[in-house]
């Protein structure tokens, strides 16, 4: 009897917490108000009170970025043009399915199901002017919806204006790719290079960058086994195409799988220069093996030493300058053991410097090479720094990949990762802006300025006509990062107010001159004026 007893009474204990019969916890939905809790703490015996209903969000700072957003114009334009459309009077609305996508894209997640997490945001969703905070199946049914023109039209319209004023600067443009394993039935999903993954299915994204301030001009996503440059150049030079000659880059910097003749050719017919890396071929060693001995090699910097000359490799239509890299090998103890993630360091490194080229010994030194092909006329040291600054990309894909979602957001047709990935990053380039603002001299990724500039717990108080919200971030520099934001607003207002005359782009482009003031030298992007009302 006593053990029939004991097994309703656990029944009944399951029952309440909402334990399937099988063992499986079951969540419906939040606990009622009136479940409260006492719990017993280290700290001793806490009242527990759930309430579902209070205005509050755990993105707390966000409040600022909305700001940012309304000021600029960028999220109002952004959801007027979008070609979603629907007919059915219970479908979301196109301003509740985008401002959904930011604020996930925001807090980091990399799959739809991730939305669940921001449904019960009290606070940020009416602040973006939504009604409600749509399901990650509304999502990706609106992303399905979409016409592929009209949606790539769309994106990079908006990706455009996010830096297009930056472009009547002198800028280099920075041209890579990245792969993105698959472990699904995907469109397009096929086996190709793939340096992390060997064998496994993948796409790959065709990515140009602003070099120096991280800014992502554009992305294209194609098959696994199309990672080959001659894949990424019918869009990289409709791109160029569509610019003016006054924005158009100094020089196109690029890794070995874009010194080949038609990249080059391409670069050389649009009078664009080029600064690439070209892969060990017979002629290339050939060159190292004449000049290896010759005596007349200069300082590149960094332990490095180069010399010029001209070669001319098969396929090639005319003789192009090289610069030749040479370094001294770092000597390592026999017995060093090296750890998986030493290793793949290793690897990564390897892949920035490019140093895959033959191996030699001169007096006793053992080099490693590298050799670039330019059209530049600058000074081997000069090119050889353009190079080194290239490994800057790298660190662009592995915060697009491994903490903006880039590497997620994944489903079976090929269109709905194209849009997500080119609105991540939209979203990136906005926040990098926003960033800039209150940290003018670095690039701030998103693993530390989401939790010093946007993670944070906000409630939301009205009294009357006026709305509170109150913010509290449990972050060490929580006292620094309130002033700077504070002064980002300030100068938001003071754009709002004394700028009333100017047009949405004009506005734009004082925001741009204040955000990269740095990089701008104190200019005002297409005035000779100096920059004075800047958050300081």
């Amino acid at each position: 009897m006593w053990k029939w007893l004991l097994w309703f009474n656990m029944r009944k204990e399951e029952e309440a917490v909402g334990v399937h019969p099988e063992g499986e916890l079951q969540i419906s939905g939040n606990p009622p108000p009136e479940s409260d809790a006492s719990l017993d703490t280290f700290a001793g015996k806490v009242h527990v009170k759930w309430v579902p209903e209070a205005a509050v969000s755990g993105l707390g700072l966000m409040v600022f970025f909305i700001e940012f957003l309304k000021t600029s114009g960028l999220f109002d334009e952004f959801v007027e043009d979008c070609p979603l459309s629907y007919t059915s009077a219970n479908a979301p609305e196109k301003r509740d399915v985008l401002g959904t996508l930011l604020l996930s894209v925001l807090a980091g997640h990399w799959r739809y199901a991730h939305i669940n997490a921001i449904r019960a945001d009290g606070v940020n969703p009416e602040l973006l002017g939504m009604s409600k905070v749509a399901s990650e199946d509304s999502v990706r049914r609106a992303m399905k919806a979409m016409d592929e023109g009209d949606s790539s039209r769309w994106l990079k319209k908006h990706l455009k204006a996010s830096y297009e004023p930056l472009l009547q600067e002198p800028w280099i443009l920075d041209v890579d790719s990245t792969v993105k394993p698959l472990y699904g039935h995907q469109q397009d999903a096929k086996v190709g290079y793939n340096p992390t993954k060997p064998g496994r299915p993948s796409h790959v994204y065709h990515s140009y960058f602003v070099a120096n301030i991280r800014m992502l001009l554009d992305m294209e996503i194609q098959a696994g086994n199309q990672t080959a440059a001659s894949y990424a150049q019918p869009e990289l030079w409709a791109f160029l195409d569509g610019l003016s000659d006054q924005d158009r880059p100094v020089f196109l910097r690029g890794d070995s799988h874009w010194g080949t003749e038609n990249a080059m050719v391409g670069a050389e017919a649009r009078g664009l220069g080029y600064v690439f890396k070209l892969k060990q071929s017979g002629n290339v060693k050939k060159l190292i093996g004449q000049i290896f001995n010759k005596e007349d090699w200069v300082e590149a910097g960094q332990a490095w030493q180069g010399r010029e000359d001209l070669l001319q490799l098969s396929g090639w239509t005319k003789a192009r300058r090289v610069v030749v890299l040479r370094r001294p090998l770092r000597s390592k103890p026999a017995a060093e053991a090296e750890t998986v993630s030493q290793k793949r360091s290793k690897r990564k490194a390897a892949k920035q410097m490019t140093l895959d080229l033959p191996e030699l010994t001169y007096q006793g030194i053992q080099y490693e090479y590298a050799v670039l092909v330019t059209s530049l006329t600058d000074e081997v040291r000069t090119i050889a720094q353009h190079y080194r600054d290239r490994g800057d990309v790298e660190n662009n894909f592995d915060e697009l990949k491994n903490q903006w979602g880039w590497a997620g957001f994944t489903t079976q047709d090929r269109k709905r990762c194209q849009i997500m990935g080119r609105i991540i990053a939209l979203v990136y380039n906005w926040w990098t802006i926003f960033m800039r603002l209150g940290i003018p001299g670095k690039h701030a990724e998103a693993i530390t300025s989401r939790p010093l500039a946007l993670q944070g717990v906000a409630r939301q108080t009205r009294h009357g006509n006026q709305t509170t919200v109150e913010i509290t971030s449990t972050h060490a520099q929580a006292a620094q990062i309130a002033g700077a934001l504070t002064k980002v607003s300030a100068f938001l207002k003071r754009i709002k107010a004394t700028a009333e005359q100017l047009t949405q782009g004009e506005r734009w482009k004082l925001i741009l001159s204040a955000a990269f003031r740095q990089f701008l030298g104190g200019k005002v992007i297409g005035s000779p004026g100096r920059l004075a009302d800047a958050p300081a």
